[in-house]
């Protein structure tokens, strides 16, 4: 059996096959090694039976985490999944890796992240370029569910947001400023804290001031990631995958044609392509 996972800093991904066919698939909060230590691991692995019931029939599995950047990283990454699965061999690559593979298999092209956190490389084919861009969720991630999120909470506490999303704000959430600030600053996983408000631009999407976040945010990805990425790879496939991505598809493919560039495919959800790349 072989199990493949694609995590972010709010959700992972799990889908487990077997002869080439899905058996088993479920989710659980983010298993980002910056962020989660080994303990808190086991403990979300722990609460899912599907996991338990499979962990001793499961001989490979492959992992694509947000977080999972440095060689140091990936092997706590390892090193904790493998006291849950001990009869598995684990691979532990980071998110823009799963991200690159989905969109391009074995070919080359651009991939644009665009999920709770956001980055961009070039794929030769076999594994990304290196790039500066990963800068997490406090000094990167633009155009993000985690930057969107910081910028919803800024007009909120600024009371910039219209009267009517101002109110439906405070319905749906019941923050208030020192809430805010302390779940920003003081607890922890606060990079999940603002990936969960991008609930709310979904629920607002065709709301002109959510429309203009999102044309904003799209263009400070462009300006930031995408751009200099196809200035030093020029004429290569432009590919996005994530959940911010594949859910304002319409939005993304304009900012891209305002500055004459063409978007090849767009992924929502990258696991179901990872899993059909490793079951066959």
């Amino acid at each position: 059996m072989v199990a493949v996972v694609y995590s972010g800093s709010k959700t992972a991904f799990w889908k487990i096959s077997k002869d080439g066919k899905t058996i088993a698939e479920c989710t659980m909060p983010g298993i980002n090694p910056c962020f989660n230590d080994q303990k808190s691991i086991l403990q979300f692995l722990n609460k899912k039976s599907i996991l338990v019931n499979n962990a001793e029939s499961i001989r490979k599995i492959y992992v694509f985490s947000a977080g999972a950047s440095s060689d140091e990283r990936k092997k706590e990454l390892s090193e904790a999944l493998g006291q849950f699965f001990r009869y598995s061999k684990i691979s532990v690559k980071d998110d823009l890796y799963g991200a690159a593979l989905s969109a391009c298999y074995n070919n080359s092209g651009i991939v644009g992240l665009l999920g709770s956190g956001s980055n961009c490389a070039y794929f030769d084919g076999k594994k990304p370029h290196k790039n500066n861009f990963g800068l997490g969720y406090i000094i990167g991630d633009e155009g993000s569910a985690n930057y969107l999120g910081k910028t919803l909470l800024k007009a909120f506490v600024q009371h910039k947001l219209p009267a009517d999303l101002h109110k439906k704000f405070e319905v749906k959430y019941n923050l208030d400023k020192p809430q805010i600030l302390e779940r920003v600053y003081k607890k922890p996983l606060a990079q999940q804290f603002l990936s969960s408000f991008f609930d709310f631009f979904l629920e607002n999407s065709t709301h002109k001031f959510i429309i203009d976040m999102i044309d904003t945010g799209f263009e400070r990805y462009f300006q930031t990631y995408l751009l200099p990425t196809v200035k030093a790879h020029p004429h290569k496939d432009i590919h996005f995958v994530g959940l911010v991505a594949g859910n304002y598809q319409e939005e993304l493919h304009a900012v891209a044609k305002r500055h004459g560039l063409t978007i090849t495919s767009i992924t929502k959800e990258p696991i179901y392509n990872l899993l059909n790349y490793y079951s066959n």
